[in-house]
């Protein structure tokens, strides 16, 4: 071959394999479900702060982020304090609300009570969603300059995908699954029809659980109320009220959305083991009455008979407190930054030892409290403040304890109680000032009921390790009873598991949380106390995700240990038992030491 034509082959080849490389390309791209590297299209969106028209075409100069969120949603605070870090740098943020029942008048309220100063876009039939694949409120995208997509995922990895944007670098983990709540696209609502746009739940069909006609007079609102309004109405956790017929109708589609997929009711222990009297599941004819109910229109039934909402008790799950106590001083907490765990002294002036049936923490503003524990400091009996008696504490969705008859909580007389909350900014100053509702003994108290924590204090969770195992355990030295069960852990967290190992060497699973969710922590209390012989052993088994295919991982290159902030890991299997031994027939001294 001449020199020339050995050129031209090389030249050939070399133009083949750039032609097929360039398909190869296209093709990846196209293939990639994530979108990663595909441009986005302008758009234009009315604003619902202020009602004019934004185009994705105005945001110049920079990188965009484009995120979904809707009314009540955790992630937008998160996002309007990313927006005040990143705002020097040229990113620019834009909101996009495509809920199908979305208030421009509750969005914008919503906006202006949270602060958010970027604007907020209202995605009228999910069209923008559509386009760009997006399923999830908390759904955040990041365009590059050239306004092709470079991350797409939660809010948590937003800023290590920004910094790498911003740097030139390649982002290191562009697509991360997101878990938030789906976006209601639920379109059609009309003359109470309504037409699901939501793929069809692999569930039991309706017919099979024996549910004919379903309205929300007969069997749906009883369901609503007994699942679903303790958080869902006003100054709860819920993001919108489900307390009236008018309410539940209006978000139908997002109810389907929520129920087919099991995310709601939230409760999240494995039905193979135990049972509580606090399960807020839905049982098999109550999960096919509402997806009946909403395929077949919302009917209503007869209204004037429908169930009236239970009373408002001011907030209190337990009913009306017979004794309040609030935090001394409100707490200003900032709109920014880590705020250390606060902790309020309360004294009880009680003159006598009082038994509590039932305990509440009440959070003053939910929006910035993580999480409440109310401790008993007694004078007489002095111990470390991780041993100190509980009283009560609250997560979200989870506020009471509440024991059987003849059980309850001893506060001694001359008791302080000491408020521990760990508050988490939201992007705005806010001010809370909690409180605590108590409920006493109404009857005789036989025995004393108590919390005591199965803590792993020395845990190592290595940098990117996906499923690490944590344990703990202790002996019941006294024959007891058990009451109910907590486990604690913090964003890492993956599953947990209690376990009774008897004194004969019988084992048995008490609780196990298989997917673990650090926005619902609940107590599982039972719905018959359980006996635990002396010598019985309880053991903790969890494991750990610091893998960056966690989305809510904050730095999957860290080595995790022991700390309280949320970036930190805890392990801790709680439990509330009462001793077997009668009061009377028990030392006193002895009690308190236990």
């Amino acid at each position: 071959m001449s020199p020339r034509a050995l050129r031209l082959a090389i030249v050939s080849t070399l133009a083949g394999l750039a032609i097929a490389g360039a398909i190869a390309r296209r093709l990846c791209r196209a293939a990639d479900p994530a979108g990663i590297g595909q441009r986005v299209d302008d758009f234009a969106l009315q604003e619902a702060l202020g009602g004019r028209r934004v185009a994705l075409a105005d945001r110049r100069g920079g990188p965009v982020v484009l995120a979904f969120t809707g009314v009540g949603d955790a992630e937008l605070p998160r996002l309007a304090e990313l927006e005040r870090r990143y705002r020097a740098t040229g990113v620019a943020f834009l909101g996009l609300d495509a809920d199908a029942h979305a208030d421009p008048v509750e969005v914008a309220e919503d906006l202006q009570a949270r602060g958010v100063a970027f604007p907020v876009l209202l995605d009228e039939g999910a069209r923008v969603a559509d386009a760009l694949g997006a399923t999830r409120a908390g759904e955040t995208l990041a365009l590059d300059v050239g306004r092709r997509l470079r991350y797409r995922g939660p809010v948590e990895g937003l800023a290590a995908a920004l910094d790498d944007l911003l740097a030139g670098r390649r982002v290191a983990a562009p697509s991360i699954p997101t878990r938030g709540r789906p976006i209601d696209r639920g379109a059609a609502i009309s003359a109470g029809r309504v037409r699901a746009r939501t793929p069809a739940a692999v569930d039991e069909p309706a017919a099979e659980v024996g549910v004919g006609e379903v309205t929300y007079a007969g069997e749906v609102g009883p369901i609503l109320r007994a699942r679903c309004q303790t958080c869902h109405r006003p100054g709860q956790v819920g993001p919108f009220s489900l307390l009236t017929y008018e309410q539940a109708r209006r978000r139908a589609p997002a109810i389907r959305a929520a129920v087919a997929g099991r995310q709601m009711p939230p409760w999240h222990a494995d039905p193979r083991f135990g049972r509580f009297a606090n399960d807020r599941s839905l049982s098999p004819r109550e999960r096919a009455a509402l997806l009946a109910w909403v395929d077949r229109g919302t009917p209503a039934g007869p209204i004037a008979a429908s169930p009236r909402p239970p009373p408002d008790a001011g907030g209190w799950t337990i009913g009306t407190p017979d004794l309040v106590f609030e935090m001394p001083v409100p707490f200003d907490v900032p709109a920014a930054g880590a705020v250390a765990y606060q902790r309020f002294k309360v004294p009880s002036n009680f003159g006598e030892d009082r038994w509590v049936s039932a305990a509440e923490a009440h959070a003053g503003d939910k929006s910035v409290v993580h999480h409440i524990g109310v401790y008993v400091d007694d004078p007489a009996h002095r111990a470390p403040r991780n041993m100190k008696p509980a009283v009560a504490v609250y997560f979200p969705g989870e506020h009471a304890s509440i024991f059987p008859e003849g059980t309850a909580r001893k506060i001694p007389a001359g008791a302080t109680l000491v408020f521990e909350v760990h508050y988490t900014p939201i992007g705005t100053p806010r001010r809370d000032r909690s409180s605590l509702g108590l409920i006493f003994a109404r009857g005789p108290v036989r025995h004393e009921a108590v919390t005591r924590g199965i803590p792993a204090h020395d845990l190592v969770i290595p940098p990117g390790a996906a499923r690490h195992e944590v344990r703990s355990s202790t002996t019941i030295d006294r024959a007891a009873h058990l009451l109910g069960m907590m486990p604690h852990m913090h964003l890492r967290g993956r599953d947990f598991l209690f376990t009774a190992v008897y004194p004969d060497g019988r084992r048995e699973v008490l609780l196990s949380v298989p997917a673990y969710d650090f926005g619902w922590q609940s107590q599982y209390r039972l719905a018959e106390p359980l006996a635990l012989p002396a010598g019985t052993r309880l053991e903790c088994l969890a494991h750990f995700d610091n893998s960056a295919g966690n989305p809510a991982n904050p730095d999957p290159a860290a080595e995790v240990r022991w700390g309280e902030q949320t970036w930190d890991e805890m392990m801790v299997g709680y439990y509330d038992s009462r001793d077997d031994a009668p009061m009377l027939a028990r030392d006193p001294a002895d009690r308190v030491r236990r």
